[in-house]
């Protein structure tokens, strides 16, 4: 298996550019959860650096994208 590259990106958050580097399965992951809550990628993003109690904002996003689909495959097999 071919492991995916790290893409780094600027995105503002906060009216400040910053940049987020991720694989692109998590760059399609928070674009992916960002429509499905009506959300700009810049404002999810914000509200994800707002809730991180520490690290780095790039392992936030990790985190908050793999607890989504974690949730969300919960939820599909308790029906």
């Amino acid at each position: 298996m071919e492991k995916s590259p790290v893409v780094k990106r600027s995105i503002v958050i906060g009216g400040h550019k910053t940049s987020v580097s991720l694989e692109d399965a998590f760059w399609t992951g928070i674009k992916e959860i960002s429509g499905e809550r009506s959300l700009t990628l810049s404002q999810l993003v914000s509200e994800i650096d707002e809730g991180r109690a520490h690290g780095n904002l790039s392992s936030a996003v990790r985190l908050f994208v793999l607890d989504y689909y974690k949730g969300r495959s919960v939820a599909v097999g308790a029906h």
